[in-house]
């Protein structure tokens, strides 16, 4: 089971936000469908997107029951979801835990110069590597399987994580490269009906016309001054996780009634168990 990863201090230059905007038709019994035709990652059917400004709670450190005021909830691809709700599924999707590095093959591990495995070091992970478009085909072959059990399991929803992975890469990765890979998923999340979700990152939040990507999970996004940049791309579609009460009140103050904002603590624990923080206000 994951633990969270928090916004890194590593920060690139906004890229150019979207000029044409997503079209959004009618809404579902969680949340709202989609058929923006400029997405080059294409849907078959209508999505099924967040609804917006809606509770919202973060799980992906272990599944409990939500609170009543929650519509919307992240949980790891090992849980199922919550009844009655707008369900997320997480997926580490461009880097490799621990305990899980000996299922991957080598050569779709990064590298560097010495043949070393590439890491992040904050979580212990390899990078996976997706430098290549061969690569990137493999590497998203086996990501979609989860994807697919996701779909099975009856999400609304994936959340890919590390979008970001390239800025700890040493310059082995690009951004173009994450862009390419994460289009691969998109395309396959909307095959199976899923909504597909932009994990941080938002310099690169500007492109999601390309990418596919139907809405924003931001980490942080209040302490780091990016829940506008969100806010632009995703047209309000964003849910905010905020790790200190500091940052849960800037949310709240420039945010509180457009985004749907949660605080946790930063090993995103269960209730009962010793730091468990969620609040709202």
């Amino acid at each position: 089971m994951p633990v969270k990863r928090v916004a890194r201090v590593e920060r690139v230059a906004a890229a150019a936000l979207l000029a044409a905007l997503m079209t959004v038709a009618g809404c579902g019994s969680g949340g709202d469908t989609t058929t923006d035709s400029s997405k080059k990652a294409p849907t078959t059917t209508a999505l099924r997107l967040p609804p917006p400004h809606a509770g919202f709670d973060y799980q992906i450190g272990g599944a409990y029951p939500p609170p009543s005021d929650v519509r919307i909830v992240s949980r790891d691809r090992a849980s199922s979801p919550a009844p009655g709700l707008y369900n997320i599924c997480y997926v580490n999707a461009f880097q490799v835990q621990p305990d899980e590095r000996d299922e991957w093959p080598a050569d779709l591990l990064l590298h560097d110069g010495q043949g070393k495995p590439v890491l992040d070091r904050d979580w212990d992970e390899v990078l996976l590597d997706i430098g290549t478009p061969a690569k990137r085909e493999r590497v998203a072959a086996r990501i979609n399987e989860w994807i697919d059990g996701c779909a099975d399991k009856g999400y609304d929803a994936v959340e890919p994580d590390n979008y970001d992975s390239y800025t700890r890469s040493h310059r082995r990765l690009t951004a173009d490269d994450a862009t390419a890979f994460i289009t691969l998923l998109s395309a396959h999340a909307h095959a199976r009906h899923l909504a597909i979700a932009q994990k941080n990152t938002a310099e690169l939040a500007g492109l999601r016309s390309r990418t596919g990507l139907d809405f924003a999970v931001a980490e942080e996004c209040a302490e780091w001054d990016e829940c506008g940049t969100y806010a632009k791309a995703f047209h309000d579609r964003v849910l905010v996780v905020e790790y200190t009460d500091s940052g849960l009140r800037k949310a709240l103050s420039g945010f509180g009634d457009r985004l749907s904002i949660v605080r946790r603590d930063i090993k995103v624990s269960t209730p009962g168990s010793e730091g468990y923080v969620r609040k709202t206000r």
